[in-house]
């Protein structure tokens, strides 16, 4: 029998000049988090992760973390 997943929804926008908001959806390395982890729908999920990048470009979420430098 198959379990039911959670399903976490974002009801606000995602901004990409919000860090607290992102790094729940960065692992401790500074990795994104995958779908079928994190629960989101595929296009909360693209959004997110378009979010993270544009955060990464202009230097306001690190590529990688300091643990692992």
């Amino acid at each position: 029998m198959k379990t039911k997943k959670a399903r976490r929804v974002i009801s606000d926008f995602i901004d990409y000049k919000d860090p607290k908001k992102l790094i729940k959806f960065i692992t401790e390395q500074g990795k994104i988090i995958p779908r079928r982890i994190n629960g989101l729908s595929s296009k909360q999920h693209r959004e997110v992760v378009q979010a993270i990048k544009r955060a990464r470009h202009i230097a306001i979420l690190p590529y990688i973390a300091d643990a692992v430098k």
